[in-house]
Parts: structure tokens; C-alpha cells; sequence
């Protein structure tokens, strides 16, 4: 019963964060030079894997990024799962590391604003 409920309560907070306006924040623009490594990286990931649905971490297939409160554990159990239009993306796509230096990058951006 308390699995059921834990699952229950998970899938609301992966739903309420995929909702919303999908035109609600400002797209990333400008050349940023990033000195962590780690954020380097996920621009790269970003770019790779993101971009194509969330342009400039803006709406467009997929809800805008830039103003979701999500914390970096459900940003990375929604990369893997997928929920609704939005693929998952297991291990053999973006590895742990990868997924790290993604979820590093798009809080780096979010502190930024």
C-alpha cells in the first residue's frame, strides 16, 4: 500500500512539472562562457539531446524549461522515464555522467536568471 501511494505521489510531482504554459520564460541567448567543466559539458548535452523539443529552454514540442522549479533528482528521473511526448533516454544514450553534467548545466542557467 505504501508503494502504491509513494508511486502515486511521484507521478503527480513528474505531472505537475511537465504542465504549464508552454511560452512562460525567456529562451537562453548569448554566447556564455561557462568555467566549470561540468556545465560545459551539459550545453553540449543540451544541445544534443534538448534543444530539438526545448529551444533555447524555451517551449516548442516540448514546456519550457527555464522557469520549472524541478529539482535535479526529477529532472533526471523524467530524462529517463520520458513522460507524455517526451521520449526517455536510458543509459545507452546519455550516460550517468552525461545526464549529471545536462541536469548541472540547465540549474547553472536557472541560477543565472
Amino acid at each position: 500500500m505504501k508503494s502504491t501511494a509513494l508511486f502515486s505521489v511521484a507521478f503527480l510531482i513528474l505531472f505537475g512539472a511537465g504542465c504549464g504554459s508552454v511560452r512562460r520564460g525567456e529562451p537562453f541567448t548569448g554566447v556564455r562562457e561557462w568555467k566549470d567543466p561540468e556545465i560545459r559539458r551539459g550545453e553540449v548535452q543540451f544541445a544534443t539531446h534538448c534543444y530539438q523539443c526545448h529551444p533555447g529552454g524555451e517551449g516548442g514540442l516540448g514546456p519550457g524549461l527555464n522557469d520549472k522549479p524541478a529539482p535535479g533528482w526529477l529532472m533526471k528521473t523524467q530524462v529517463r522515464t520520458g513522460l507524455g511526448a517526451m521520449p526517455s533516454f536510458p543509459k545507452e544514450v546519455i550516460s550517468s555522467e552525461e545526464l549529471d553534467d545536462l541536469v548541472a548545466y540547465l540549474l547553472a542557467v536557472r541560477r543565472e536568471k
